[in-house]
């Protein structure tokens, strides 16, 4: 008997070729697939429990056109429905659903911003803008990737990849809030926090605001890693690798009740790495992988 999606935990993947949308459970096994072709690139996937629904990026066919996508569904892929696009996204990437607020949090590549919408699409606003001209955008160290937020301190982290395996790779702190005056592209209180990094992709911050931990899918043997740091007084503290070996590692997804983090990466492997015995294992081997993420029940 097939036990409803509503009741069981389960791992959600994106995968980019062929692009799709997998379902497993998180100690592996039998895999689903909700949706065959999702088109484009879907990159950034988050769950609402509660709400019962599936919420996710698509970067669109044309990175440098503005065909990106913001898309949800019900937990079994029913349901599936464009929320914002006609125009208005990128190349939308890692989404944070700060469902308290009633808020998506996401970074854009190409369009080289950091963005946030309600959950309807409506009140779309830029809050970061590093760059607008082709220019601006054949800089890749410009391009935001990865996304996190932290409400009660009123702050956003996010990465900004650089070139290929080339130490170029940041990670910035801003107010979310931008202060009188400025706008997205003007503001003066956005904080580097780490730079010289391989390649930084998703962010996950934790629930009390104390360490923040990422993927990099740069050069070893800093990169191909996945990361964390405790986010202290002067911003980032000491960089602590704590799986290294993936294929260009992507998505990430924490289980903070069970000390637990499934890293997705482009070679298609999903790896569970457990933070107190720092064992490893394999869960699924798919396609080019990109987000994950977790619905514990």
């Amino acid at each position: 008997m097939t036990i409803p999606a509503e009741t069981r935990s389960r791992l959600y993947i994106l995968q980019a070729r062929p692009p799709a949308m997998l379902s497993q459970s998180p100690e592996g096994g039998e895999v689903e697939t909700l949706f065959e072709d999702l088109g484009a690139t879907p990159d950034g996937i988050q769950v609402d429990a509660e709400a019962g629904y599936l919420y996710w990026t698509n970067m669109g066919p044309d990175f440098e056109a503005f065909d990106g996508t913001l898309e949800r569904s019900r937990l079994d892929g029913s349901e599936h429905e464009v929320i914002l696009g006609n125009g208005k996204l990128g190349t939308p990437k890692q989404l944070y659903l700060d469902r308290e607020e009633g808020w998506f949090y996401w970074s854009e590549r190409e369009t080289m911003r950091v963005m946030r919408c309600r959950l309807d699409g409506s009140d779309l606003e830029v809050l970061v803008q590093r760059g607008q001209s082709p220019a601006d955008n054949a800089d890749v160290k410009r391009h935001c990737v990865g996304i996190a937020v932290d409400n009660a301190r009123g702050c956003i982290y996010w990465t900004q990849k650089g070139n290929d395996n080339a130490g170029e790779g940041r990670i910035f702190r801003a107010p979310i809030a931008l202060p009188e005056g400025a706008t997205p592209e003007n503001r003066q209180d956005i904080e580097l926090l780490a730079e010289g990094l391989p390649e930084p992709i998703d962010l996950h911050l934790t629930r009390d605001g104390k360490i923040l931990y990422w993927t990099d899918r740069g050069a070893p043997p800093e990169g191909n890693t996945l990361n964390r740091a405790p986010i202290t007084e002067n911003g980032l503290g000491p960089v602590e690798i704590l799986a290294s070996g993936f294929e260009e590692t992507i998505g990430l997804a924490v289980d903070e009740d069970t000390n637990e983090i499934w890293v997705s990466d482009l070679g298609g492997e999903v790896r569970l790495v457990n933070l107190q015995t720092r064992e490893e294992r394999v869960t699924g081997k798919y396609g080019w992988l990109t987000g994950i993420a977790l619905l514990r029940q």
